[in-house]
């Protein structure tokens, strides 16, 4: 048997257990709220690990283990920077979020709990909000619907436009019916495919390369400046602080990020966030370390045996074909793919919710039925999926930058909101809105002043500084607001303290009598 038809046979093996993973879900799925956010129902390991698959994407098999092989260590600052970022977000942003979404009117996307809990009566706050995600997020999505193309084409020999159907069609197909749950759940099996061939790939490496100590070696022969944190003898001060100040930014961007933090507001209850927590960040330290020692595996591997890749970012995915057996090294490469379709899945059922939740729901009075809602986010995942996948036909190089650019786009627009809304009594709508629109500029007047430093820094201290000045200038609300603001934050801050279950939290919720 060849080599080809066993790596057809391995894609195969992922593409049905994707779409038998999203038939499972679309069983479960009985209304609007399990379609958008699983019925609020997700266990500590599906959020974890869902919440860690959908972030990461191509960028830590592809991206991270490319960088390190190109330019050595100093690029691990991304990577360090992440994990801060993400450790705050799960331990800070997590519980409250989760506690604050149901008080807030039970509110299942972000702009609608920007609204509620701001009692925003405008609807200009959740119009804004619902306006960024779908532009943003279809791009986004386009973009991943073309990297899946050009895997395919790189991979297995395939044409471009196929392999970006394909991709397309499976990912829909799991998304459209299954919903919030099936890419959950298809992003569980995912992150974990990820997982092992980051273990697998650099420890099979090590051992046709002959042992650590010669992998080392090879490395700091290759260059000196492989191993060190700070870049070799020709970097300057400067150049080495702005790098490091551009990594560690990342980590700012968990806290805006529409398809991350939607799994803090699935989990049963604020308590589990704390589980969540200890298992999602342990599979980010295992995957990150991973990611970094196929790198510099990679870089001994190839001065030793030769046959170095032309792109980078394709060591990974040549390592496991010199490497493995044929039908491994193919769930390898779908574990590639599957980084890619977890973010693209996850990006779908944001936009569809942004777009029937917070834009449709807005205008239509009276709200529709459950099952017609059901029915309109489904329409919704295939509308953007046929916009992002027309975009797709002939990618081009302003959507592919996009990726990068929007990740701090939605974390200087969003992240400044997040946090002040969960922890700043005196935030007000203006001032949320303020710096929403401070932030999404200052993404774009910093990234054409082409300073070295990463927009997200830059960008997202001038929208916290914004959110408060003008909150300040505006926080005159009348009695009966702030009343009522103060009761939800001890609302709030009881259910993180004694991690109350959903149906606990929904019944105080119930019994409100300003509840619409």
């Amino acid at each position: 048997m060849s080599d080809q038809i066993y790596l057809y046979m391995a894609l195969g093996i992922y593409f049905a257990g994707m779409i038998a993973i999203g038939y499972s879900a679309f069983r479960k799925t009985k209304n609007h709220e399990d379609y958008m956010l699983g019925g609020r129902n997700l266990p500590p390991w599906v959020a974890a690990l869902s919440a860690g698959a959908s972030d990461m994407s191509g960028w830590l098999i592809m991206g991270l283990p490319g960088a390190i092989y190109a330019t050595g260590l100093i690029e691990g600052w991304i990577a360090v920077g992440l994990f801060i970022g993400a450790y705050f977000n799960w331990r800070l942003v997590a519980p409250r979020l989760r506690a604050y979404t149901e008080v807030a009117q039970n509110s299942i996307t972000l702009p609608s709990f920007f609204e509620n809990r701001l009692h925003d009566r405008t609807r200009l706050l959740r119009t804004i909000a619902s306006v960024v995600i779908l532009v943003f997020f279809t791009l986004y999505a386009s973009s991943g619907m073309v990297a899946g193309g050009k895997f395919f084409e790189s991979a297995f020999g395939g044409e471009y436009l196929v392999g970006m159907v394909i991709v397309t069609a499976v990912t829909l197909s799991y998304t459209l019916f299954g919903g919030f749950l099936g890419a959950s759940l298809t992003d569980v099996a995912q992150g974990i495919m990820m997982f092992v061939a980051l273990i697998l790939v650099p420890m099979i490496g090590i051992i046709k390369i002959g042992s650590l100590d010669e992998t080392v070696s090879l490395v700091e022969t290759v260059g000196a400046a492989n191993l060190s944190l700070f870049g070799g003898p020709e970097m300057t001060a400067g150049a080495v602080t702005l790098v490091i100040l551009s990594g560690l930014a990342w980590g700012l961007g968990y806290f805006g990020q529409p398809h991350i933090v939607v799994r803090f507001m699935a989990l049963r209850s604020p308590g589990e966030a704390a589980a969540a927590r200890r298992i999602g960040m342990s599979w980010m330290g295992v995957s990150l370390l991973g990611a970094l020692a196929s790198g510099f595996v990679g870089i001994a591997y190839f001065s030793k045996f030769g046959g170095a890749p032309e792109d980078p970012e394709t060591i990974v995915l040549l390592m496991a074909q010199v490497l493995l057996h044929p039908l491994v090294a193919g769930l390898v490469l779908a574990a590639v793919l599957a980084a890619i379709m977890s973010t693209l899945s996850s990006q779908l059922i944001v936009c569809s919710s942004a777009l029937v939740e917070d834009l449709y729901r807005v205008v239509k009075k009276p709200s529709p039925s459950q099952k017609n809602l059901v029915r309109l986010g489904r329409a919704g995942v295939l509308a953007i999926a046929v916009i992002a996948a027309l975009l797709a036909i002939s990618p081009n190089d302003n959507i592919l930058g996009l990726v990068g650019f929007a990740w701090a786009g939605f974390g200087a627009a969003f992240g400044p909101i997040v946090i002040l809304s969960l922890f700043w009594r005196r935030l007000t709508n203006w001032g949320a809105f303020s710096g929403m629109v401070v932030g999404s500029v200052m993404v774009f007047v910093w990234k054409a002043l082409d300073t070295g430093l990463y927009e997200l820094l830059p960008a997202f201290a001038a929208a916290m500084i914004a959110a408060v000045v003008v909150s300040l200038l505006t926080s005159r609300g009348s009695a009966a607001t702030v009343a009522e603001i103060e009761r939800e934050f001890a609302e709030t801050g009881s259910m993180v303290v004694n991690g109350a279950t959903s149906q606990t939290s929904r019944a105080a919720i119930a019994d409100r009598s300003d509840m619409p």
